[in-house]
């Protein structure tokens, strides 16, 4: 973990500083714009994601510290524990409270979502907008804080609201001071050029966060449970985490390195306080184990087969005219 840090963090930060100080044309710049995309998604799955679960370390402050990487994506820890630990682990692929399934702008995620007639083509357009994920959050996170103080979720955390909406502003500020203002001020570029950086920096970071979040929910054999009208949904939590969640590529050696073992979501939601550099091994204890009780073990056998059954999934959700029950 901690080689892997010093290499996604360090690869972030030394794009970015020569972007600041290398006399290099535009095009090259364009690449360490993209680099520093690469790795802003690399330090999100691997670095942020453990720390954040209280797995990087048994010390509760190096997970703290690295737990505020999240910065470097320009969102905010609190507004990603509530969404994350809070409502995708507890509430996995249920309509209305699970968000990573909630319909993103154009896009129709569950079975649940209001169909219209433009989700027939979302399986070609939807690729398109995934890059569009960590833009948003620069502005989404002030609508969540507010909608979560509204429901109460803030006041669980023991988070104060007016602190929170202090620092997640003072934060905001500061991220685009560093990748916006400063290399405008310190560079020879234009500022039209600094944002076509900023924007391919991002762009490159959602699309890759998206698309490894999306194969792990929104696949072929990943239920989309309905709770009762009491709120309840059939199954223990251990058979629902297991029956709306897949694995995929796991003998894939370098995606286990890239995206923190998310590749595993199985056993990450199963133990998600357990450092994903174990999951490789927990992996097979808990096949058997669900074989054992005759439930399915959903994994794509590779990234490819994982993407196709997306895709399947993006076109069975945009031909759906009507709400399934």
């Amino acid at each position: 973990m901690i080689i892997k840090t010093a290499i996604l963090l360090g690869l972030y930060i030394l794009s970015y500083l020569a972007i600041l100080v290398l006399p290099l044309n535009a095009w090259l710049l364009l690449s360490f714009a993209l680099l520093m995309g690469i790795s802003k998604a690399g330090v999100g799955m691997t670095v942020m994601h453990d720390a954040l679960h209280g797995s990087y370390s048994k010390n509760t402050f190096v997970n703290k510290l690295m737990g505020n990487s999240i910065y470097l994506l320009g969102a905010n820890v609190h507004v990603w524990k509530i969404q994350h630990n809070v409502l995708h682990h507890t509430f996995t692929n249920i309509h209305g409270v699970d968000e990573d399934i909630s319909s993103k702008v154009v896009i129709r995620l569950s079975k649940q979502s209001l169909w219209k007639k433009y989700h027939r083509y979302q399986h070609m357009y939807a690729f398109f907008l995934y890059g569009l994920m960590t833009l948003l959050m620069l502005t989404n996170d002030f609508i969540k804080m507010l909608r979560y103080h509204k429901q109460g979720l803030i006041r669980k955390q023991k988070f104060n609201i007016n602190n929170e909406y202090s620092k997640l502003l003072a934060f905001k500020l500061l991220y685009l001071f560093f990748v916006i203002i400063l290399p405008i001020m310190l560079t020879t570029l234009l500022w039209w050029q600094v944002l076509i950086g900023f924007v391919i920096m991002h762009l490159t970071a959602g699309f890759i966060l998206s698309i490894i979040f999306q194969m792990a929910h929104v696949v072929e054999g990943a239920n989309q449970p309905i709770p009762d009208t009491e709120g309840n949904i059939e199954n223990a939590w251990a058979i629902h985490e297991l029956q709306t969640t897949a694995d995929f590529a796991p003998n894939n050696r370098f995606l286990n390195w890239y995206i923190g073992g998310l590749n595993f979501q199985i056993e990450h939601h199963f133990f998600p306080n357990i450092c994903h550099v174990h999951y490789p091994k927990i992996a097979h204890i808990v096949k058997q184990t669900a074989e054992d009780f005759q439930l399915d073990y959903n994994v794509k056998p590779n990234f490819t087969e994982a993407l196709k059954s997306h895709i399947s999934m993006l076109k069975m959700l945009g031909s759906q005219q009507k709400n399934i029950q």
